[in-house]
């Protein structure tokens, strides 16, 4: 059954702010643009619930969801005792018939944790990529295959390379994209000691190998930015937007004009960030929704904010979870009846599932 949770009273009409953006180097305190002053939204949603009350693990975090070729949804997270941790594994559920059935484990590396699922369906073949390693300083890809969601293949496992930023990661946190001229793309990073830098990787044979492009970075800023979300705002135009660092403190954008081969350097925009995740999906009418934390400190509150002009404008922040704890690393899909579908890291201990219909929400 859907859990309603239809805020009360008249849905407010959403105001879009023009925001301003910094220069492209790494914004110091007094060059850093205001975050829009609207205030905060109610989101009125058609399903708010979660998607495991029990489960064999203490923690988990990094979700990510997918529609099947039946409709039903798919989701993914890491779980285990604690992130790192050696015994922690990719689990998952399926929501079928308005339930989720129970976890089950999607995939285990021995001796080393697993990283980041990420869920993306081409066609009918459903691709779980994930990262293993003892940190995502050291980490590296893998992915398997499923034409149900239930039963998956052995692993393959993205070679090592020993050139710095040359190895193939597969998808490091948000779901990839099919372009226009069927090529898919998949927003990458990598994070060592002294550099975050983000990447992309374009595969042309249906995700069975991929050619990596990048470095993307904030100028003046090595320590910056990492897990792009993208989307193509014309075939072979392409907009991002990325996490960054406290030192920057807001999310990021670069552009391409070439279909992802060579990338404008990163800058902030006037949307806050406190080092956490985000992910952004381009809706079917042409409307970008982004899914980020609206604040420069902490992971609380969650927010849900809309673009109609391919992210140079953002409405007011709707509220997804404005309670203390933390709230973070959103993924988000529309499924083919137009909702919005939403998971993130709940208290990491659950994780949460929020269905929208965006025409509860006077976009236009």
């Amino acid at each position: 059954m859907l859990t309603s949770a239809w805020a009360t009273g008249a849905v407010a009409t959403i105001t879009f702010v023009t925001l301003t953006l910094a220069g492209t180097h790494a914004p110091a305190q007094q060059d850093r643009p205001a975050a829009p002053v609207s205030p905060m939204l109610k989101l009125p949603t058609v399903a708010s619930e979660f998607i495991f009350t029990q489960a064999p693990f203490e923690q988990c975090h990094a979700s990510t969801l997918v529609e099947l070729p039946d409709g039903d949804l798919l989701a993914a997270w890491f779980g285990g005792r604690r992130e790192g941790d050696k015994g922690v594994a990719i689990w998952g559920a399926r929501r079928s018939r308005g339930a989720w059935r129970a976890p089950q484990e999607f995939a285990r590396e021995m001796g080393v944790a697993c990283w980041n699922p990420v869920l993306f369906r081409l066609d009918q073949t459903v691709w779980l990529f994930y990262r293993y390693g003892t940190s995502p300083k050291s980490w590296h890809g893998a992915w398997r295959t499923s034409t149900d969601g239930s039963v998956w293949s052995a692993p393959t496992y993205l070679l090592p390379s020993s050139a710095p930023g040359a190895e193939i990661l597969g998808p490091i946190k948000n779901k990839p994209i099919r372009l226009a001229n069927g090529d898919v793309l998949a927003g990458s990073s990598v994070e060592t000691p002294t550099t975050w830098q983000c990447w992309v990787e374009i595969s042309h044979d249906r995700c069975r190998t991929w050619t990596k492009y990048g470095p993307i970075g904030v100028p003046g800023a090595p320590y910056g930015v990492i897990q792009p979300a993208v989307w193509e705002t014309a075939p072979g135009k392409l907009k991002m937007l990325m996490r960054s660092t406290e030192r920057i403190g807001f999310i990021c954008e670069s552009a391409s004009d070439d279909g992802g081969r060579t990338w404008t350097p990163a800058r902030a925009t006037a949307l806050p960030n406190p080092n956490s995740g985000i992910d952004a999906v381009k809706m079917a009418d042409g409307t970008v929704a982004l899914v980020y934390n609206h604040t420069h400190s902490g992971r609380t509150p969650l927010n849900l904010a809309f673009s109609r002009d391919e992210g140079r404008t953002w409405s007011a922040p709707y509220i997804l979870e404005d309670q203390p704890g933390e709230y973070s690393y959103p993924a988000i899909i529309q499924t083919r009846d137009g909702l919005l579908h939403i998971t993130y890291t709940w208290q990491r201990q659950r994780i949460k599932h929020v269905a929208i219909d965006p025409k509860a929400l006077a976009l236009h």
